[in-house]
C-alpha cells in the first residue's frame, strides 16, 4: 500500500510544483506585457503615472543633496515692479503692458556692454508693431521701435529669440538674431512638465503668402499649389515648382490688384523649413561652441553633439518622439543662479546714457542669460507644475536644460529589454523565495528585496541621474509572491476548505469563521452546557393577515387582474417580508454582537445559543445581556417607526386632499424571548450529502422554546438554571429579576420555575403598542 501511494504523492507534488512555476511565469509575463503596453501606447498611462509619481519623489528628494551646477547661468526677470517702473516713466520713457520693442533693445545693449556670453528671450516677437512710437537716434533722425530692437540684436550677435509651433519671430528679427530657440511646452498627461522635445521642425511661409493666409478666407498653400479665392466664389490655382518656388508677381497682383514692383524678384520660395532646437540647448550649445546643425540624430535613442572647436561631445538620450527628461536641479530661487530684475538693468542702461557710470554693477560678464517673466496677471507669465513644485515659473526649464548640456548630465532610463529583464528577474527571485520559505518569511524577504531595490533606484538617481523604474519591477516582486502564497494556501489547506464548505451549507459566514477558529471542535456531537435563546416576533401573523386583506381590497377596488394583480400582491408580500426581516435582523445583529452562535430562523423566530462551539464560562450572562439589548433595540426601532407614522399621518392629509392613496402606517412589532441553561447535545445534524446543521438539542432546549411561548409581548423569561447562573456571575442583575408563579409547561411533569428579566430603561417611555402582554399571564398561557 505504501509503495503504491508513494508514486502518486510524487506525481502530485511534481504537478503542484509545475503549477507554481507556471503561475509565477504567467504573473511575471503579465507585468512585462503591461510594461510594453505602457511604453508603446501613451493612452495606457495608469502605470506610467505611478512611475512618474516615483520619479517626482526622487526629483524632490534630490534637492536635499548637492548637485553640480554650471557657474555661468543667469535669469533676468520681469516682475510687477518692472511693469510699474516702465509705466511710471522713471526710466526716461513710458509704456503700458505691451512694451515697445526698443525697451528690449535697450536691455540687449546693456547686456552686450556688460559682456554677457549669450542672451535668450523667453518672449515671442512674432510680428512688427508699427503703431509703437519712433525712437530718436543719437546721430539724429527717428527710428522705428522694431528697427531699434533689430539693430540691437544684430549688433550684439549673441541674441537667441523664442519660437513655438505656429509662431516664429518676424523675418526682421529672425534675420538679425544669432539663433531661434523652441519654447513649445508639452506637459505629460497628468499636467506636469517633465520632458521637452530636443527640437521642432517649422514650416515658415513667404511673408506675402502668410499675409494672404491672414487676410483672405479660403486662401490655401499646399506642397505643390496655391489656391487663391476670387470675387465670384471660384478659386485660381497657382502652381508651386518642384524646387519650392512660386510666381510672386501673380500672388502679389491677385492680393493687391497692382503689379509687383520691378525692384522685387519675380519668383520666391513658397516656404522654408526651419529646425528650432530647445531654447536651453541653443543657449548651452553657444557656450560649448557646438554646431547644432551637424548633430547626429538616432531616433528613439540619442542625439550626439560635438564641438568642432574643442572636440567635446555630449549625448542627449531621447525617446521615439525626440523628447528627453529635464533634470530639474536648479530652481528659480537657487542661489547659484545669477538673478537681476529687468528694470534694474534698464536703470543701469539709463545711467550709462547719462554718463553716470560710477555706481554701475556688472553681474553678467560671461553669463548665459535667460530673460522671462515672473509677473502676475499678464500675458508674459508662464506658470505650471514640475516635479519640483505644483506651480512654478516654467522659464526655469531653459537654464536646467542648458545646465544638463553644459555638464553632460541628463536623466537616463534603461532600455525596454533591460526593463523587461528587471521585471522577469525580480519576479523569478520572488518565486524562488516563496517556494523555499514559509509564507511569512517569504513575505518579509520579498519586502526587504523591494526596499533594497527602491534604495538602489534612489541612489542611482541621486548620483548619476539614472532613472531605474520602480513600480512594475516591484509590482512583479509583490504580485508574484502574493499569487504563489495564495495558491499554496489553497493547495495546503484543502481539508480546512472542505470543512468550511460543509458548514457554509447551513450557517452564515460569520458562524463558519467562528466554528473554524475553535481549537477543538467535535464533529460527531458532544455533551456541553449551553444557554439557549428563542426570540419570536410578535404580531407578525396578524400583520400578514391584515396586509393580505388590505391588498385584496385594493385589487378589487381598482379592478386589477392578471399580471397587474400579481405584481401588486408580490409588492405587498415583499413589503411584509422587508418588515419582518428588519426585526429579525435587529435580533440577529444583537446576538452576533454578544458573540452568540446564531443557529437558525424558524419562521419569525430566531434561535441562538452560547457556550458552543467555543467555551464561555459565563454563557448564561452573555445570553441574558443579549436578550436585554435585543429588546431595547426592538423598542428603539419601534420608537423610530412610531415617529415615522406621525409624519405619515400629516403627509396622508395632503395626499388625500390631492386624491392620492394614503400611505399605510408602519406596523410596530414586539419580541418575546425565552432563555434556559442546561446540558445539551451539540454537533452536526443531517447528512453530508444533503443539508447539515450545527445545532443543539435536548430537554433544556425544549424548555427554552416553551418559555419563549409563555413570554407574550416584550418580555424575557428565564429558567431556574439561568437565574442561578446570573446569581453566580452577576448578582446585581439577578436581584432585578422578578420570580413568577411556577407554570405548567407542555412536556414537563412538574411546574417549572420562571423568572422575568426587566429590560426597559427608566428614561424610555413604553409605546402603547408594545406594553401589552395580550392580557394573559404565563400561567394562563400555559393553561
Amino acid at each position: 500500500m505504501a509503495s503504491a501511494r508513494a508514486p502518486a504523492l510524487k506525481i502530485r507534488f511534481q504537478s503542484h510544483k509545475l503549477v507554481l512555476v507556471t503561475l509565477c511565469v504567467a504573473v511575471v509575463g503579465l507585468v512585462a506585457f503591461l510594461q510594453v503596453l505602457t511604453r508603446r501606447y501613451e493612452r495606457f498611462d495608469f502605470f506610467q503615472r505611478l512611475e512618474w509619481m516615483s520619479y517626482d519623489w526622487r526629483v524632490r528628494l534630490s534637492t536635499n543633496y548637492p548637485s553640480p551646477c554650471a557657474p555661468n547661468l543667469g535669469f533676468i526677470f520681469i516682475n510687477n515692479e518692472t511693469i510699474t517702473e516702465i509705466l511710471s516713466g522713471s526710466l526716461g520713457y513710458k509704456a503700458g503692458l505691451y512694451w515697445p520693442r526698443h525697451v528690449y533693445g535697450r536691455l540687449v545693449q546693456e547686456l552686450d556692454i556688460q559682456g554677457a556670453e549669450a542672451v535668450a528671450f523667453d518672449i515671442l516677437f512674432g510680428e512688427l508693431r508699427p503703431d509703437h512710437p519712433r525712437i530718436p537716434m543719437r546721430e539724429g533722425g527717428m527710428e522705428e521701435s522694431d528697427g531699434y530692437f533689430a539693430r540691437a540684436v544684430r549688433t550684439s550677435g549673441k541674441v537667441i529669440l523664442a519660437a513655438e509651433k505656429g509662431l516664429v519671430p518676424h523675418e526682421l528679427f529672425r534675420a538679425n538674431a544669432t539663433a531661434v530657440g523652441d519654447i513649445t511646452t508639452q506637459r505629460d498627461s497628468d499636467g506636469i512638465l517633465r520632458r521637452t522635445k530636443a527640437f521642432e521642425d517649422y514650416v515658415v511661409f513667404h511673408p506675402i503668402l502668410r499675409e494672404a493666409l491672414r487676410k483672405f478666407d479660403g486662401f490655401q498653400v499646399n506642397t505643390n499649389r496655391i489656391l487663391f479665392p476670387l470675387a465670384d466664389g471660384s478659386r485660381r490655382v497657382l502652381p508651386i515648382a518642384a524646387d519650392g518656388t512660386f510666381d510672386l508677381s501673380a500672388v502679389y497682383e491677385l492680393g493687391t490688384g497692382q503689379p509687383l514692383p520691378d525692384s522685387e524678384p519675380r519668383t520666391e520660395k513658397a516656404y522654408r523649413r526651419i529646425r528650432a532646437w530647445d531654447l536651453g540647448l541653443v543657449l548651452a550649445a553657444r557656450h560649448l561652441k557646438m554646431d547644432l546643425s551637424a548633430a547626429l540624430i538616432e531616433p528613439g535613442k540619442r542625439i550626439v553633439l560635438r564641438s568642432p572647436v574643442t572636440g567635446r561631445e555630449r549625448i542627449i538620450p531621447i525617446d521615439e518622439e525626440g523628447r528627453f527628461y529635464i533634470d530639474w536641479s536648479v530652481g528659480c530661487a537657487d542661489t547659484r543662479l545669477t538673478r537681476e530684475s529687468f528694470h534694474s538693468l534698464l536703470e543701469q542702461q539709463r545711467r550709462r546714457e547719462l554718463g553716470q557710470t560710477n555706481e554701475l554693477v556688472n553681474l553678467w560678464r560671461g553669463k548665459l542669460v535667460v530673460i522671462g517673466s515672473v509677473a502676475s496677471g499678464n500675458d508674459l507669465t508662464d506658470l505650471g507644475a514640475t516635479p519640483l513644485e505644483r506651480e512654478t515659473f516654467l522659464t526655469s526649464r531653459y537654464w536646467n536644460v542648458a545646465n544638463s548640456l553644459i555638464l553632460g548630465r541628463f536623466v537616463q532610463q534603461p532600455s525596454l529589454p533591460m526593463q523587461l529583464f528587471l521585471i522577469f528577474g525580480l519576479g523569478l527571485i520572488s518565486g524562488i523565495l516563496t517556494w523555499n520559505l514559509r509564507s511569512l518569511r517569504a513575505g518579509l524577504a520579498v519586502l526587504l528585496l523591494a526596499a533594497g531595490y527602491v534604495s538602489v533606484a534612489l541612489y542611482l538617481y541621486l548620483q548619476i541621474r539614472y532613472w531605474l523604474p520602480v513600480v512594475l519591477p516591484c509590482g512583479s516582486l509583490l504580485i508574484a509572491n502574493f499569487s504563489l502564497v495564495t495558491y499554496r494556501a489553497i493547495f495546503e489547506q484543502r481539508e480546512r476548505q472542505r470543512v468550511r464548505g460543509i458548514f457554509a451549507k447551513i450557517v452564515s459566514p460569520d458562524v463558519v469563521n467562528e466554528l473554524l477558529q475553535a481549537r477543538k471542535l467535535s464533529l460527531g456531537g458532544a455533551r456541553r452546557e449551553v444557554t439557549v435563546f428563542f426570540s419570536d416576533v410578535r404580531g407578525f401573523t396578524e400583520m400578514t393577515d391584515e396586509s393580505h386583506a388590505r391588498a385584496e381590497e385594493f385589487v378589487l377596488a381598482k379592478g386589477l387582474r392578471g399580471k397587474a394583480a400579481e405584481a401588486y400582491f408580490d409588492a405587498n408580500a415583499q413589503e411584509v417580508l422587508k418588515t419582518v426581516n428588519l426585526y429579525l435582523g435587529t435580533i440577529a445583529d444583537t446576538v452576533k454582537k454578544h458573540e452568540g452562535t446564531l443557529d437558525k430562523y424558524i419562521g419569525d423566530c430566531v434561535m441562538a445559543f452560547w457556550g458552543a462551539p467555543s467555551a464561555n464560562p459565563k454563557h448564561a450572562l452573555a445570553c441574558v445581556r443579549a436578550a436585554i439589548d435585543a429588546q431595547r433595540a426592538i423598542d428603539a426601532l419601534n420608537q423610530q417607526r412610531a415617529a415615522e407614522n406621525r409624519l405619515r399621518e400629516r403627509e396622508n392629509a395632503e395626499r388625500l386632499a390631492q386624491g392620492l392613496e394614503a400611505l399605510p402606517p408602519l406596523k410596530l412589532l414586539a419580541m418575546g424571548g425565552g432563555i434556559n441553561t442546561g446540558m445539551v447535545t451539540v454537533g452536526l445534524m443531517g447528512s453530508e450529502k444533503h443539508t447539515i446543521n450545527y445545532t443543539v438539542f435536548g430537554r433544556d432546549v425544549n424548555l427554552a422554546s416553551r418559555l419563549e411561548g409563555l413570554s407574550g409581548r416584550s418580555r424575557i423569561l428565564v429558567g431556574e438554571a439561568t437565574y442561578q447562573a446570573l446569581q453566580r456571575d452577576e448578582p446585581e442583575l439577578a436581584s432585578t429579576c422578578i420570580e413568577l408563579k411556577p407554570a405548567n409547561v407542555k412536556g414537563f411533569r412538574t411546574p417549572v420555575k420562571l423568572y422575568e428579566v426587566p429590560w426597559r430603561l427608566p428614561s424610555v417611555l413604553p409605546l402603547p403598542e408594545t406594553t401589552s402582554t395580550d392580557g394573559e399571564t404565563p400561567e394562563e398561557i400555559a393553561a
